[in-house]
């Protein structure tokens, strides 16, 4: 059987407050297998976002580690994290942070130009990756221009230009009305399943996560509950 390209182990988080401190986390364990997606369920508070900061190399754990493809990210320099979160994960989050001041394409060359690859080559990428996300005829069209299911499409574009081995989404669809949030949660899947990459979605949308091989449950920082 394969590796798992993701082992999460004994994480725990702590937050410090003047009123004591706050366990976002306490000894998490679960594991991923390529290709396969992920739910991430519980309510708010639960510290669902908490977990996906720290696997996706955003934020550090106070106990615990996570293994991405065999490395152990809590003994990587920042900039080291950084060329991790670079050129093995993608993350679209539930509001998109595009940059107004840039166009559709222009947003999407972003991740390639920060990994140094020649401009016209990261246009010929994000220009194919926009294409067949449905956006072709959105190319020079500015954030604002963009409906909210097109920029969040951008966003799911922007994520996926270097072709990560792991894709990470928080609440990818809670800012969307259920039809296009529909069509969105189709175009992950449709990622996942065709291009294999890895999938774990954060939510409290039980539907979506009914979609995913995989659910774990979140209460109190603590998996309460394991499916599929």
């Amino acid at each position: 059987m394969n590796e798992p390209i993701l082992k999460v182990i004994e994480l725990s988080k702590v937050f410090p407050h003047p009123r004591g401190e706050v366990r976002a986390l306490q000894e998490v364990d679960f594991e991923v297998y390529p290709g396969e997606s992920l739910a991430v369920v519980g309510v708010s508070g639960a510290g669902k976002s908490t977990l996906l900061h720290i696997i996706g190399a955003i934020d550090r754990p106070s106990k615990g580690k996570v293994i991405l493809e065999g490395e152990d990210l809590s003994l990587l320099s920042p900039f080291q994290l950084a060329q991790v979160r670079n050129q093995k994960i993608g993350f679209v989050f539930q509001f998109h942070h595009l940059l107004p001041e840039f166009n559709a394409l222009e947003n999407v060359m972003m991740p390639a130009l920060i990994s140094r690859m020649e401009k016209k080559q990261a246009e010929t990428r994000a220009k194919k990756v926009l294409a067949e996300l449905g956006l072709e005829n959105r190319f020079y069209h500015r954030v604002g221009e963009l409906s909210g299911g097109e920029q969040q499409r951008v966003a799911v574009a922007r994520a996926v230009i270097l072709e990560p081995k792991l894709l990470l989404c928080d609440e990818p669809t809670g800012n969307l009305d259920p039809e296009i949030g529909r069509k969105v949660e189709d175009l992950l899947l449709e990622l996942n399943q065709k291009k294999g990459i890895t999938l774990i979605v954060v939510t409290h949308n039980e539907s979506l996560a009914q979609r995913m091989q995989k659910r774990i449950r979140l209460f109190g920082g603590k998996i309460i509950a394991r499916e599929g």
